[in-house]
């Protein structure tokens, strides 16, 4: 196992900076949606960003059949970028039992057909968010309720900042203890290093909806009395080691951003102020990216979704903390998209559910905005006559 693994870094190594299959169809220039930007090493050739989105369907943490079409599927919509779902950086860490993870040679081998497919037939840079539950492990999966699953009907010992549950009547879980800690950032480096060797060109640090570094920033889940809880600064200490942890193990030359949660949506909890402080923490660390999500910290939040209704909190974090940030939530519409950035809202707009449910979400757009995209060459002759230019200068030719 040990050597696959290896031989697969190397070649993956030597082609990280190719794209086979395909070609880079030039932007127009006309859209702000569809400009590139640049991360360190790599360029995107658009500002639409492939949300990570749990698919619950691993098996002991392993892709298998389900993700390389979900996968396959994606990059070849022609967003700019895909960030493949929150993966766990050790068993305890999952959400549920089929979440995907990446903490020994199986579950990082499982991964390797399915990059390097991705490899051969897109373009796409492709990055994986590092995740840990905290005290939402152990859950059922969605469509089985999603709440805990007790440890006698094959759930697992969750752990968090402190012996809080998350819900009312819940066992507490254990709080990590010094030993704990050094667990959990260790398990992020090797899980980074993991990425690395597969070939990811980006990492995504999950900092949001209530997981284990959530937990530590919000005073509804830390009630720590240490040099981790209480003051702003203590209960951003661990997210920060984590983060210094994985940026130290990635490649200098490939991005590492962080996902977050810019407010509990509950009285006296974590809020815009205090993320505008984590992000400006982060930024002196070398963070590429802030991902402005909201909520999860707490079933007592009060949240009234609307389109966009998250935007304001990257357009914040962006202007005060100076970071690149994504927009993310309720992002449906080209037209939506195309205004938050050319307006300098925020620098890239995530596409989560409403690309699952039209995985060419990014051609329409493209068509909507007057601007091309990448498309793989088998796709090409798909264009209606109306955007005959919508995957750029192409060639089709019969005898």
């Amino acid at each position: 196992m040990e050597s696959i693994l290896q031989e697969s870094a190397i070649r993956r190594e030597e082609k990280h900076m190719e794209r086979p299959g395909g070609k880079i169809a030039p932007t127009t220039g006309r859209s702000a949606l569809f400009s590139p930007i640049t991360f360190r090493s790599f360029a995107l050739q658009n500002r639409i960003v492939v949300s990570p989105m749990c698919q619950y369907s691993a098996e002991l943490g392993q892709a298998n059949e389900w993700h390389f079409i979900h996968l396959g599927t994606l990059a070849v919509s022609g967003a700019g970028m895909l960030i493949i779902e929150a993966t766990a950086v050790e068993p305890d860490g999952r959400i549920t039992p089929g979440c995907l993870g990446l903490w020994d040679d199986a579950t990082e081998a499982a991964l390797v057909p399915i990059m390097e497919a991705i490899r051969k037939h897109s373009q796409i840079p492709v990055a994986i968010q590092l995740a840990h539950a905290g005290r939402k492990a152990s859950s059922h999966v969605p469509w089985k309720g999603g709440q805990l699953i007790p440890i006698g009907d094959g759930g697992w010992q969750a752990f968090a900042p402190s012996a809080v549950p998350h819900r009312t009547g819940e066992p507490a879980p254990h709080e990590l203890d010094r030993k704990g800690l050094a667990r959990v950032r260790e398990a992020f480096a090797a899980s980074a290093k993991r990425a690395a060797r597969l070939g990811m060109d980006a990492l995504e640090v999950h900092a949001a909806h209530g997981y284990l570094l959530h937990e530590f920033l919000s005073p509804i889940a830390n009630h720590r009395t240490d040099e981790y809880g209480g003051s702003l600064e203590n209960r951003l200490r661990f997210p920060l080691e984590v983060f210094d942890a994985v940026r130290a193990a990635f490649p200098d030359d490939r991005p590492v951003g962080v996902k977050v949660s810019a407010t509990d949506w509950v009285e006296g909890g974590w809020d815009v102020a205090q993320t505008i402080e984590f992000a400006r923490e982060l930024r002196k660390r070398g963070v590429d990216w802030i991902t402005a999500s909201s909520g999860g910290v707490s079933p007592l939040q009060r949240i009234s979704p609307t389109p966009g209704y998250q935007v304001p909190f990257a357009q914040a974090i962006k202007h005060s903390a100076k970071v690149n940030a994504i927009a993310v939530g309720l992002i449906t519409e080209p037209r939506q998209a195309e205004e938050i950035i050319a307006n300098g809202r925020a620098d890239l707009a995530a596409i989560a559910r409403g690309i699952l449910y039209d995985a060419r979400w990014p051609w329409h757009a493209a068509a909507t905005l007057g601007a091309t995209v990448a498309a793989p060459p088998q796709y090409w002759r798909c264009a209606p006559q109306e955007y005959r230019n919508l995957f750029g200068e192409t060639v089709s030719g019969f005898r």
